[in-house]
């Protein structure tokens, strides 16, 4: 029996080359039983006229199939399904089945319901997406990422790509992060001081699942990382909101049973503050007079293009009470998840032990691109590009949001990538950022940065890193015009 032409689409949403969209449209007829074994699919001219595509390009796909055993040939007859092809799975599940498990009892954690928002998955479809933390794909270094993946791939680092490391992580890179990434900060770290973790949020989790329980205490910054606030809720431990002030989080604020204390000194999450020297010094002596260990989060100090950074917090600790936490997935792309904890041995030994229980390590052809990235010199030319761009938005957002009568509410001093807004007492900036959304605008509300029963609800984040420049003021004049519109009514 011959399989009609007619059967076969191309999704106009998939990915790839058109010789593997085709493998791809052929395996999955075959995968899920609508192509059976015997039957003749359509000649490669059919084929071609069809789809609209060049005869060569199904040749090959059919080529391809063929290798790996889907189809056979038959000499001048054709190409058919092959008896070798992989089998259907033989099971079809019952209409009439109903889930009968009372989840409300049989879940025994909940970590749904937080308040951490979401971003459109679209959102470089919007006109003004003054979304924080997402990668421009104007600025981003396509060409030798691809070639450092494709290194990474190859015959000489076949090792580093296929093994198991268990609990251990690619030599290369950690090797890379103790000569190099970490000696820009101040920080001196043997390789056993080092772990590789799946993004700075993953390396906090891993931190407070080792450090706390329910009988210990955490004090953070509010506002502070959203996503933070719901690990130490889910760890069970008492957590001690300490509002900041322009400076950051202020020591003598911090409650006397401490026992982590978690803080953003370079660039305060979500203001931008940045803790003068003489405050890093007062909270390091404030946490050894109540032995408390510091976890500090020093997710943005590339973007310190304005001056050079601060020293890090763990650069100035001579007690080894501060755990340092990077990330490489703000300043290359997010979906990298690629980020570091820098400990104590005793520290790192259970992280390491955690980790390993929870997910091994995380991939190892991951962690070879990135290495060859960085120890090639891409990343720091894609970093010193990244900041003259970032220079020149922050300098139009300035402009801008004076020149619109807009507050701004913190910045960061040596650069960053996004403003702390504030709005006129009664706007509620969730509602403002739905109504700016129906208009092609992006913008953050603040609320969920929030601890305790009584969170403003006028705060907002603009962030500047992946909108273009000249877009920037038209973007913040509709901003005004919606606050105005509401302070108004």
């Amino acid at each position: 029996m011959s399989l009609p032409v007619e059967t076969f689409f191309l999704n106009p949403d998939a990915q790839g080359t058109l010789q593997a969209q085709i493998q791809q449209m052929i395996a999955q007829g075959i995968l899920s039983g609508r192509f059976e074994r015997g039957e003749k699919l359509p000649s490669t001219r059919k084929m071609a006229v069809h789809l609209g595509v060049s005869r060569i390009t199904v040749t090959i796909a059919y080529t391809e199939l063929l290798a790996n055993d889907y189809l056979t040939s038959k000499g001048r007859s054709g190409y058919f399904v092959s008896d070798n092809a992989p089998t259907p799975p033989l099971f079809s599940p019952s209409p009439e089945a109903t889930d009968t498990v009372d989840w409300t009892r049989a879940i025994g954690q909940r970590y749904s319901g937080g308040v951490t928002p979401t971003k459109p998955q679209d959102w470089a479809d919007y006109r003004y997406p003054f979304v924080y933390g997402q990668a421009d794909r104007t600025l981003f270094d396509h060409a030798n990422w691809r070639l450092c993946a494709l290194q990474a791939l190859g015959q000489r680092d076949f090792t580093s790509m296929t093994t198991d490391y268990y609990d251990q992580d690619d030599p290369q890179l950690i090797e890379f992060i103790a000569r190099h990434t970490l000696p820009r900060r101040g920080i001196t770290a043997s390789p056993n001081q080092i772990l590789i973790t799946l993004g700075a949020q993953n390396a906090l989790w891993l931190t407070a699942q080792v450090l706390l329980t329910q009988r210990r205490n955490a004090a953070l910054e509010d506002p502070c990382y959203h996503a933070l606030r719901e690990i130490l809720i889910q760890s069970r431990c008492h957590v001690t909101p300490v509002r900041v002030d322009r400076s950051g989080l202020p020591p003598e604020a911090v409650p006397p049973k401490t026992d982590v204390i978690f803080t953003t000194p370079s660039h305060q999450c979500p203001t931008n503050a940045t803790m003068p020297l003489e405050r890093r010094r007062a909270l390091l002596e404030r946490a050894r007079e109540i032995d408390a260990l510091i976890v500090e989060d020093d997710y943005e100090f590339e973007t310190s293009f304005l001056r050079p950074p601060s020293p890090a917090l763990k650069s100035l600790d001579t007690d080894g009470r501060v755990i340092y936490v990077g990330s490489f997935s703000k300043s290359l792309f997010p979906g990298l998840r690629l980020g570091y904890l820098v400990g104590s041995e005793p520290f790192i030994r259970e992280v390491r032990a955690l980790r390993a229980s929870v997910l091994r390590h995380p991939p190892g052809h991951i962690q070879r691109t990135a290495s060859y990235f960085l120890s090639l010199g891409h990343y720091d030319a894609l970093i010193r590009r990244m900041s003259g761009v970032l220079h020149e938005r922050r300098a139009q957002m300035e402009e801008a949001i004076a020149q619109h009568g807009l507050t701004i509410a913190g910045q960061g001093a040596h650069g960053g990538s996004s403003f702390w807004m504030r709005a006129p007492e009664g706007i509620d900036t969730e509602h403002l950022a739905r109504k700016l959304q129906g208009r092609g605008v992006l913008i953050e509300p603040g609320r969920s940065f929030f601890g305790g029963d009584e969170q403003p609800t006028n705060f907002y984040r603009l962030g500047y890193s992946s909108i273009a420049a000249s877009r920037i003021s038209d973007g913040l004049s509709m901003v005004a015009e919606a606050i105005n519109a509401g302070s108004n009514r």
